[in-house]
């Protein structure tokens, strides 16, 4: 055990500690905070989080919660915004009437009221001073709202900003805290606040400051902030108050609640026996619904005089009622996970309706530690097997596993509502995997480079090339495997030799062999070699290909094409020797075949045996003789069912005993579907049939029949044949013994 083991380490060791050093060190940048990195990384952890909530969505159930929307038809109805303070008094009063819990407005009332009568007056004062004195004995319109403030469960709002204190916030109630004040919450040095007129007789103040993520994005809804060292409460946290009685609230941190987490560290809220938990800023990790048109209400409702007193009553008793605005142009619009665009008064309603409905995202105290747990165990166990599996298997093993992280995660999420965040584990497995793959393939490499360094002068390079994938392979032979062959040759090229020099043949030869070549290989062929002016290529070997036949067929039609365009490029350009109409014969054939390394113990080469091989040559010379470009045996035309092909004849090619059925492959599948193609074939295949049964008068007719025809597909040679055959057998019957076999003599 112990020789098996160091000789692992011998060839794993620096791609092992390469692994380990991105462990550890994505660990490090996870506990860390490095600047840009790891908060780029918790960006990805967010997305995660928000992809969760698009999928699983908080199903909306009515908690007592309601929006009161100050809409597009409401401002038409009662005017543009900003109203008189005696319309939100008006509002106000009537939905203390209905029997609202409490009123939230999301909307700071920091200036005085311009169509206040006070405010008038002062315009008239030099002008029409007896004007001025009718209207300053008007009440005042901020003074009635504030009267209704008072008589209502009334919550105002206020923002928070950073810059010179001019306006410190004061709570309404108590905010207690249980530990450390809460160094973690957003801290704040300036407010901007209500008329105090209009704060002092209501029951609540909140603050409607909400801070998103880098990208925009909210999350998580604070429950609490910080200015000058005084603990302000939300607007939600203060309607949740105000809409149970309570008459504080109490902030838990870690140094009070005994919890783990940095000293400072806000742990929960607890307000009227419900306990929220947060992190350790004081926010609540938002869990959004979806749109629910119930939960708001258009304020002309209340405005218009339309809905009864018993139907606003039904509409708003026991709800807590947050007044905002949907209206185009004073809309305070936010990106959420599940809304590009959502109202802003829709976060502090939501917010309010989980607590009430207890219905938490949980991000556990234990879920840090979890995740570098992960990424530890599994990286250290990944990195040790990677050097044993290789890269393929390597990851299937890193994909399962982070597969499974991210299915823990979503089951965590849909199940128990906890945040757990795969992001961190699978890019520690990811890199990992990246960085001792490139170094298990860098020794591999200079192994392979040490092998060709040995061997290049000695093997074949084929061999060369083999022996250092698999140094197993030191041996000759080869297996048995259904493959379909090609051959490919130029006609005359001994004639159009003649036209060039040497050194112009050479050039001629690569313009035509390199793009018949890329056709092959980009059909999945394996270039066996180049017989001078010949190429012969199979398939479905060293690798397997389930479409060998097709693409085979695909194959030879295409360089058929290729060439006809080379025939019309190539004279043009001068520079280029091409010896006039270049024609081309390829012979196909499929059957069993050796493949494998073949030659001596001195020097192999990858390439293929057999009789299959044999009739692909002999087939490919019969293209001569009947004059067509590509032929096929019978065995290959039965794998092509859809294509257009027509049988030539029954041969008995030189050097082999068994007779066998040439057909000349036309085209593919559309010119098989073509309707002309199809009648000539149905003529053809009734001549060859007349023909094999010594009809020759039916044959004779049939082929007069298709005769015009033939040289639309490239046949005429074939039917000059057979009509010069026809014609001597009606003269010279070969008699009934005869097969129809037609014996070749050339090859």
């Amino acid at each position: 055990m112990i020789p098996k083991l160091k000789k692992w380490w011998r060839r794993s060791s620096w791609a092992v500690l390469t692994g380990l050093i991105v462990i550890f060190g994505i660990a490090y940048l996870q506990a860390a905070n490095v600047p840009v990195i790891t908060p780029t990384i918790d960006r990805l952890s967010l997305m995660v989080f928000d992809n969760y909530q698009r999928l699983s969505p908080r199903p909306y159930e009515d908690a007592a919660v309601r929006i009161l929307d100050i809409d597009d038809e409401t401002i038409a109805r009662q005017g543009q915004w900003p109203w008189p303070r005696t319309d939100i008094a008006r509002l106000t009063l009537a939905l203390g009437r209905a029997g609202a819990a409490a009123i939230a407005f999301d909307v700071v009332f920091s200036e005085t009221d311009r169509t206040s009568p006070h405010e008038l007056a002062k315009r008239f004062a030099e002008s029409d001073p007896g004007a001025a004195k009718i209207l300053n004995a008007l009440p005042d319109n901020d003074d009635q709202l504030a009267r209704i403030f008072g008589a209502t469960n009334s919550v105002t709002g206020f923002f928070l900003t950073n810059g010179p204190t001019q306006h410190q916030a004061e709570p309404k109630a108590g905010l207690i805290v249980s530990g450390s004040l809460p160094t973690s919450a957003p801290h704040y040095t300036n407010a901007i606040m209500p008329l105090e007129k209009l704060m002092a007789p209501a029951i609540g103040n909140g603050s409607l400051s909400i801070a998103p993520d880098p990208d925009s994005v909210i999350r998580r809804a604070p429950l609490i902030a910080i200015q000058n060292d005084r603990v302000l409460p939300s607007l939600s946290l203060d309607a949740m108050r105000v809409a149970l009685g309570a008459d504080s609230v109490i902030v838990n941190t870690t140094d009070g609640s005994r919890e783990g987490g940095e000293p400072g560290d806000v742990v929960s809220v607890r307000i009227a026996g419900t306990e929220v938990p947060t992190n350790g800023a004081g926010e609540m990790w938002m869990h959004y619904t979806k749109a629910a048109p119930e939960r708001i209400i258009p304020a002309w409702k209340l405005l218009s005089g339309e809905t009864s007193e018993a139907e606003l009553q039904d509409l708003f008793e026991g709800q807590i009622v947050f007044v905002g605005t949907s209206a185009i142009g004073l809309r305070d619009l936010r990106s959420t996970p599940l809304n590009d665009r959502e109202l802003g008064v829709m976060i502090h309603a939501q917010a309010a309706e989980q607590m009430i409905l207890e219905k938490f995202l949980y991000r556990p105290d234990w879920a840090v530690g979890l995740e570098r747990a992960l990424i530890l165990v599994l990286g250290i166990g990944l990195i040790l097997a990677l050097p044993s599996l290789g890269a393929a298997w390597g990851a299937i093993l890193g994909g399962t596993i982070v597969a499974a992280m991210f299915g823990g995660s979503w089951f965590a999420f849909s199940e128990y509502h906890y945040l757990l965040n795969p992001t961190w584990p699978a890019i520690a497995l990811v890199v990992a995997y990246l960085l001792v793959t490139i170094a298990v393939f860098y020794r591999e490499e200079r192994q392979r480079a040490h092998i060709h360094g040995a061997f290049d002068r000695y093997l074949a390079p084929e061999l060369v090339r083999r022996i250092a994938d698999d140094p197993g392979q030191l041996e000759l032979g080869g297996e048995e495997r259904e493959m379909t062959v090609l051959f490919c040759d130029i006609r005359s090229f001994t004639a159009l030799s003649e036209k060039l020099s040497p050194n112009e043949i050479i050039r001629f030869l690569i313009a035509f062999l390199t793009p018949m070549t890329n056709i092959l290989i980009d059909r999945r062929a394996t270039i066996d070699k180049y017989i001078g002016d010949a190429i012969l290529a199979f398939w479905n070997a060293p690798l397997d290909d389930p479409d060998q036949h097709e693409n085979a067929a695909r194959s030879a039609l295409a360089m058929s094409r290729r060439l006809a365009e080379l025939n019309v490029e190539m004279p043009q350009q001068k520079e280029e020797p091409w010896p006039g109409q270049v024609s081309i014969g390829i012979g196909l054939n499929c059957g069993p075949c050796c493949v494998g390394n073949m030659g001596s113990e001195q020097r192999l080469s990858y390439s293929l045996i057999g009789d299959t091989v044999n009739l692909a040559s002999r087939i490919e010379g019969m293209t001569k003789y009947f004059g067509v470009e590509i032929a096929i045996g019978s065995s290959l035309n039965d794998a092509l069912p859809g294509f257009a092909t027509l049988e030539l004849d029954r041969v008995r090619v030189v050097g082999r005993q068994m007779p066998e059925s040439l057909y000349v492959l036309l085209g593919e599948e559309d010119l098989a579907a073509d309707a002309d193609f199809q009648q000539f074939s149905k003529t053809h295949a009734e001549m060859l049939q007349a023909y094999k049964n010594r009809d020759w008068s039916a044959a004779l007719a049939l082929h007069g029949e298709n005769s015009p025809g033939a040289a639309g597909y490239r046949l005429s040679k074939t039917y000059q044949i057979y009509a010069e055959r026809i014609a001597a057998f009606q003269t010279n019957d070969p008699g009934e013994e005869w097969d129809g076999v037609f014996e070749a003599t050339n090859k």
